[in-house]
Order: C-alpha cells, then structure tokens, then sequence
C-alpha cells in the first residue's frame, strides 16, 4: 500500500505551483504570449507544458509548506519575478511603438489610429505596422524558442526562495523603461532627419515664394519622403532590432541580478 505524508504533498505541490505561478506571470506580461488575440486557455495549457517540462530540472524547492504565511509569499515572489522579466521584454516592443508613432507624428499621421490588439488600445497605422513587423522578425529568429530557454534557465539564476529581490533589481527595470523614449527615438531618427530637412526646405520655400499655398504642397511632399525613407530604412532594421530583442532576453534573465 503506497503512503504519502503531508511533507512529500507539499514538496510536490511546491516543485509545481512555484514555477507554475512564475511562467503564467511571464506569459501574462511579456509582449507575443499576451497578445489579446491569444486565449487565455491556449495561455494556461502553454503555462502547465511549460512547467511539466521544467520541473523535473529544477534546483531544490525550499522546504516550506505553500500554504503557511511563507509559502504564500514565495508565491507573491514568482509573481512578481515574472512580471518583470515580461515587462523587460515589453519595453522593447514599446520603444518600437513609440519610435514609429514620433515617426508618423512628424509625417502628418497622426490623426490615422487603429486598434492595436497587442496593446490594447489605439494607436497610429505605422505604430501597428512596425510593431507587427517586430514581432514577424521576433518569431523569425525563433524568439519565442528563446523565451523558452530564457524561461528554464530562470530558475537558476534567480532561485526560488523566500529572499526578497533587491531595491537595484526595480530600479534596473525603471532605467530599462528609459529605453523606450531613447531607442524609440534612435529608430525613427533616419525619418526625422529627412522630415526636418524637409520642413527647412519648405519654409526657405514659403519665404522665396509666398503666393505658393505650402499647406497644400507641403502634406504630400512630407508624407511622401516619410514613406520613402521608411522603405530605405527598413532594410537596415534587422541587425538594430536584432539587437534589441538580445538585450530585451538579457534583461528578462539578470533584472534580479542587475550587472554591476
């Protein structure tokens, strides 16, 4: 007759719900698993794959019950871990977003908004556009494989244990969010620097030639170089990119153990 005890439920019950609760965090918050077009069920049989996978390679889980006060705050811990290594890779994504959306601001298209399912909410048509072909380039260099693996090794470089994250862990992840004004500003910078030459060149214009109506030439003129600048440039945008999502994956992995 096969027995258990209430130590080996509990052991068995940590060694699953502490990475559990760690990956369904991740794939809440990182950018591609919480898309909105994603079930939330095809979320959760992804999560329970995932943990059934990783759980037998895991290091030792501590020897407390889940259910006491600690264990429960381990639990609140996973959480929390998971959603800053999600937010680390989302603000990748949204330095593409925003850099596209100064883009087409400067272009005059602003006004043209669409749904964003990835974000939820509304935002310009080249914002959709770039950030769509972020993540076709993400899954093109088996990103998401790679949330995988960032995934398993997790648990080695940040144990599962009741020792709270550091102060420096949150503000790595606040200088992260700086990222997205500087990078996205990187990226667009190409159609800024065409879109300001431009605009001198109109105003020289408007001055040389003040009976020429410069709102009716000046649109056309503007939007035309913003969509040719953006077909030139997206040509060189694999390596930057490229680069961002390896740094975005590093982040997710080391924002508890920030580089000195």
């Amino acid at each position: 007759m096969i027995t258990l005890t209430s130590a080996q439920l509990d052991q068995w019950i940590a060694a699953f719900f502490y990475p559990l609760a760690r990956i369904l965090a991740v794939a809440a918050s990182a950018p591609f698993l919480s898309n909105a077009a994603m079930p939330r069920r095809i979320r959760l049989i992804l999560g329970l794959a995932l943990t059934i996978a990783v759980a037998p390679i895991l290091p030792p889980m501590p020897d407390v019950p889940p259910a006491s006060g600690l264990g429960l705050w381990i639990l609140a811990q996973q959480v929390m871990i998971g959603l800053g290594m999600g937010f680390s890779m989302r603000i990748i994504f949204t330095a593409v977003d925003m850099g596209a959306a100064v883009a087409a601001f400067q272009m005059g298209l602003g006004f043209a908004t669409f749904y964003d399912p990835q974000n939820t909410a509304q935002t310009s048509v080249l914002s959709n556009f770039m950030t769509l072909l972020a993540t076709l380039l993400f899954l093109t260099l088996n990103g998401h494989l790679v949330y995988f693996a960032v995934l398993a090794q997790s648990f080695t470089a940040i144990p599962i244990s009741a020792t709270p994250l550091a102060a420096s862990s949150w503000h790595f992840l606040a200088v992260m969010g700086g990222k997205i004004f500087s990078t996205g500003l990187f990226l667009a910078l190409p159609i800024l620097v065409v879109l300001m030459i431009t605009n001198l060149a109109l105003g020289i214009l408007n001055r040389v030639a003040p009976q020429l109506n410069l709102f009716a030439i000046g649109f056309p003129i503007t939007l035309g170089l913003g969509f040719f600048s953006l077909i030139l440039m997206m040509g060189y945008l694999a390596v930057p990119l490229e680069q961002l999502f390896n740094e975005g994956l590093r982040a997710m992995l080391y924002f508890a153990l920030p580089p000195p």
